[in-house]
């Protein structure tokens, strides 16, 4: 008998593997049905209390024309978190854009990175 071996799909994007886990969300981007396109956006997780669902912050320099300078900026956005990613607060996470999911969702994370384990570039 051959062993039923859970499907994997390739999300299409380099240098992001699938997780380990194994999950049954049909809104996963690895073992669903969810496409992604668009941007891929990294934040720091500030949230994870909602269901199957995060709010990360992303950090951008948003230029000053007056004075021809850059000044920090930031925004928080909702994002899919699929049952096979463990996250917690803190942690790093990579977000691609896909179809909106619900009002404020529309983006599903793919990877994340402990906050303990930041790599130095």
């Amino acid at each position: 008998m051959a062993k039923n071996e859970p499907k994997v799909r390739n999300i299409g994007i380099p240098n992001i593997e699938p997780p380990e886990k194994v999950c049954d969300d049909h809104n996963c981007p690895f073992h669903g049905n969810l496409s992604v396109r668009g941007r891929m956006m990294e934040g720091i997780v500030t949230s994870v209390k909602m269901h199957k669902t995060i709010t990360f912050q992303m950090d951008y320099l948003g230029l000053v024309k007056k004075y021809s300078r850059y000044e920090r900026r930031r925004s928080k956005k909702h994002a899919h978190l699929p049952p096979c990613i463990d996250v917690k607060v803190g942690d790093t996470i990579k977000a691609v854009e896909c179809r909106p999911l619900s009002k404020t969702v529309s983006c599903v994370v793919v990877s994340a990175t402990p906050s303990g384990t930041e790599k130095e570039e």
